[in-house]
């Protein structure tokens, strides 16, 4: 359903769009393009008029006209009846003149780290599925605790890694984002705690602001640049502290091939992290959604294998396929009594052909995975030495792990190159997303998840971009503080 956006609103979603480091209506242009490529201005949304804005603003009705004209230049609004263009994102950029890049077809989205399906194995589960979906149709086709056999298969992949479990503390979920706001809102809430390893997940620290918790932010450590997991990996001492002095109620962390860095945290950690969380009465939140994408072949055990109180989260969505929208919690009988007490205000159980589909992939989980990890590995090694080329002054961050490489730029330049990517031909996530209050200007999170030919285009891309920043800094300056908004 389209909507329409009033000037009152525009002007609380623009923020302190002025800093007047540059012309008043590119500043103007650059923060809403940002703002409807992070998802806060929605997609065929109309725009206040040229007039109405401008008095919202108080600049004149020329710096609005010509704002808006830029961007529907650039593909971001429609021409529209009169003045009420609606927004949209490009099919095809405006094509810029710098050495050695050719703009692509469309835009190459660096901003989301996801892989195209497992091809055959995806599709024969689905086949299969379909099979044997008619002994199904007799029942009512749904159950709030999810498909049995599929518990049971996912039950048996824990209980095979050290973790004995049983299908009684299952829970399916549709995804990895909605087990986590059913444990938001059963063990969190409104004004209560919740502490998170700082950078981390986007849309985790979406659904904690969104739950009204408290983000409590833990700094990682720093870490030897272009080294997998060297250093501490998470500052445990300060994890412990945290945990003592806050004592939140909840804690979430991704500890295998975190996300952004890729780090892997060590059976060591888990045991002190584990230990610390019960003495501070707190529930400790794992999402092991990319355990399996392990590159290096390091090896450690689930982090619930160090105490029976941890709540686990995971999915098939970086594994196989992010279109099956399949995830899991898996936790204590008592405490999944709750979740599934929670789960049913918000739905009633998940699509039945998806679930059976999902059956058969972990049961046979492993499958696609070596020819995965193989591509992913030469993937991470091509983007990593297009970094070391094109952009020296970059100081990536090796990852153990994941989809996705950490990079430390040389100015504190996210937003800015955020802002212009998609005249480069590029979409990109900018640091501060992963963080709260606005910190990691100075980072970039670059996926290798795109064929080799599209990761060297994106990257000569990004290359460009980073150029033009480097030849006109005002523009970095006008840039930085654009709002810090959602890009998955």
């Amino acid at each position: 359903m389209s909507t329409s956006l009033n000037a009152s609103a525009l002007v609380r979603l623009l923020g302190p769009w002025n800093t007047r480091a540059g012309p008043a209506y590119r500043e103007l242009a650059d923060v809403v393009r940002l703002l409807i490529m992070d998802g806060r201005i929605p997609l065929d949304a109309a725009l206040p008029s040229e007039r109405a804005l401008a008095q919202a603003l108080g600049v004149s009705r020329t710096t609005v006209t010509a704002a808006y004209a830029g961007l529907r230049e650039q593909g971001f609004l429609s021409a529209g009846q009169g003045s009420r263009g609606r927004t949209g994102i490009p099919h095809r950029t405006v094509p810029v003149s710098s050495p050695g890049v050719a703009v692509p077809d469309g835009i190459l989205d660096l901003a989301h780290a996801s892989l195209p399906a497992t091809g055959e194995v995806v599709h024969r589960a689905f086949a299969d599925a379909l099979k044997n979906l008619p002994a199904l149709l007799p029942g009512f086709g749904y159950d709030a605790l999810g498909f049995p056999p599929l518990r049971e298969a996912i039950a048996e992949r824990y209980t095979a890694a050290g973790v004995p479990t049983t299908a009684g503390q299952i829970l399916v979920t549709s995804g990895a984002q909605h087990a986590l706001n059913i444990v938001l809102q059963t063990i969190a809430g409104r004004n209560h705690k919740v502490l998170v390893d700082h950078p981390t997940y986007p849309n985790a620290l979406d659904a904690i602001r969104a739950s009204g918790s408290r983000v409590v932010p833990v700094p990682l450590p720093p870490a030897t640049v272009g080294v997998a997991d060297a250093g501490p990996g998470w500052d445990m001492d300060l994890l412990e502290t945290t945990l003592q002095e806050q004592r939140p109620a909840m804690a979430y962390l991704v500890p295998d091939f975190h996300n952004p860095t890729g780090r892997l945290m060590s059976d060591l950690q888990r045991r002190r992290l584990a230990r610390a969380a019960a003495a501070a009465g707190t529930v400790l939140v794992v999402d092991e959604t990319l355990r399996a994408l392990n590159l290096d072949g390091g090896t450690t055990s689930p982090l619930a294998a160090f105490s029976p109180a941890v709540v686990s989260i995971g999915s098939l969505s970086k594994s196989h396929w992010a279109g099956l929208r399949t995830g899991w919690i898996r936790a204590e009988e008592g405490l999944l009594g709750r979740f599934i007490a929670t789960r049913t205000t918000m739905d009633l159980g998940g699509a039945a052909v998806e679930q059976l589909a999902a059956t058969g992939l972990v049961r046979s989980f492993d499958q696609p995975l070596g020819a995965r990890l193989a591509l992913l590995r030469e993937n991470r090694a091509f983007l990593l030495d297009l970094l070391a080329e094109h952009l020296p002054g970059w100081q990536p961050e090796r990852p153990a792990g994941g989809l996705a490489v950490w990079c430390r730029l040389p100015t504190a330049s996210s937003t800015a190159l955020t802002v212009i990517a998609p005249e480069f031909g590029i979409r990109l996530a900018a640091g501060p997303r992963f963080g709260a209050g606005g910190a990691f200007e100075q980072y970039m999170r670059v996926p290798f998840t795109l064929p080799p030919a599209q990761l060297s285009t994106a990257v000569l891309a990004l290359r460009a971009a980073q150029d033009r920043l480097d030849a006109a800094p005002q523009l970095r300056r006008t840039l930085k503080h654009a709002p810090d908004v959602a890009i998955a």
